[in-house]
């Protein structure tokens, strides 16, 4: 089958491509269109006032880039950078920002009927930004809706504007 009878037949069934990622213990996927690169973590240039979760800026080839750490903003236990630790640029409406997640997993196609409503549960993540769960032979992915959360109003990056 060829890449694009596969993507058609992919379309025909629902299915969506995720970026898998690791946070800790748990593993999330995201909305591969909205990825526009992965990199490698460097420090970024720290702003006054902001929120711990939010590492500063970045210069990404003329755009100022915000960097956030989703450990810290998803309370994990720790968040210690080392050569797994990546920043994962994203293209949200025209804004991009930076996340930083433990490790990238890889891509992975998921039909609609392997994904199941999140059960509602307190959580430091908003319900209204989980897509669902994902399911793939053993692995459970929390699949989030990375735009949602990122223009959430206690992220700090929504402007007036927005």
């Amino acid at each position: 089958m060829s890449v694009t009878a596969k993507s058609a037949e992919g379309v025909a069934t629902g299915a969506r491509e995720y970026l898998t990622f690791r946070l800790d213990q748990e593993e999330y996927g995201i909305d591969i269109l909205k990825v526009q690169e992965i990199r490698g973590y460097e420090p970024p240039t720290r702003i006054a006032n902001a929120p711990d979760f939010i590492k500063g800026v970045v210069n990404l080839r003329g755009t100022i880039v915000p960097i956030v750490d989703m450990r810290l903003k998803f309370h994990c236990a720790q968040a210690e950078y080392n050569s797994f630790t990546v920043v994962i640029i994203l293209n949200l409406r025209n804004r991009v920002v930076g996340i930083v997640v433990d490790s990238v997993s890889d891509v992975m196609e998921l039909a609609a009927d392997a994904v199941r409503p999140a059960p509602d549960i307190e959580s430091s993540i908003d319900s209204g930004c989980i897509l669902g769960l994902g399911s793939v032979g053993e692995r459970m992915l929390i699949l989030l809706d990375i735009e949602t959360l990122m223009n959430n109003v206690d992220m700090g990056l929504v402007s007036i504007a927005d």
